[in-house]
C-alpha cells in the first residue's frame, strides 16, 4: 500500500468513525436530545425556579417551614381547592368544586382572580405559558410523600 492509499484508508476510517458517533449520539428518541438527558427533569428544574422567584415567599413547598400566608402546595395537583384544613381559604375557593388538575394549575396561575373571582390570594399572573407549564411540572413533584403525620401537609 502507497502512502497516499494508507492516508486515505485512515481519513475514511476516522470520517466514518467521527460520523458514525455523530450519528448514533442523535438517534436517541427525540433526536435532538442528548443521551441521559431528562426533558421533564428540566421542566421540574426550571418550575422549582420560578416557583422560588414567584410563590415561596407566600407558599411552603417543604414541611420543616412553616409560612401562614397561603396553605402547603404539598400534594396540591388533584387536590380540591380549599381544601386543606385549618386555612382561611375564600368562601368563594372553598365553595368552587375545583380541583388542582394540570389544566386548572395553569390557569390559575395565568390569572387565578378571572377564574374564581374574590380569593384572599394576591394574585401576580405568570403571562409566559412556558413558566407556566414549568411551575405545574415543580409542583407535581410535591407530593404526599412529603406529608407529615396523618396526612397533613
Amino acid at each position: 500500500m502507497t502512502h497516499n492509499s494508507s492516508f486515505a484508508v485512515f481519513a475514511a476510517a476516522a470520517v466514518s468513525l467521527v460520523f458514525g458517533v455523530a450519528v448514533s449520539a442523535f438517534t436517541s428518541s427525540p433526536p435532538y436530545v442528548p443521551m441521559g438527558f431528562s426533558i421533564e427533569r428540566a421542566e421540574q428544574e426550571a418550575g422549582r425556579q420560578l416557583f422560588r422567584d414567584h410563590c415561596a415567599a407566600c407558599h411552603a413547598p417543604r414541611l420543616d417551614v412553616r409560612v401562614i400566608l397561603a396553605p402547603s402546595l404539598i400534594g396540591v395537583v388533584g387536590r380540591p381547592a380549599g381544601s386543606l384544613p385549618n386555612f382561611p381559604y375564600s368562601e368563594g375557593l372553598k365553595k368552587s368544586g375545583l380541583v388542582w388538575t394540570q389544566d386548572n394549575l395553569l390557569r390559575w396561575i395565568a390569572d387565578g382572580s378571572h377564574m374564581i373571582p374574590n380569593t384572599l390570594m394576591p394574585h401576580v399572573a405568570i403571562t409566559d405559558p412556558a413558566e407556566r407549564i414549568y411551575i405545574v411540572a415543580y409542583l407535581k413533584t410535591l407530593t404526599g410523600a412529603q406529608r407529615g403525620p396523618n396526612g397533613i401537609p
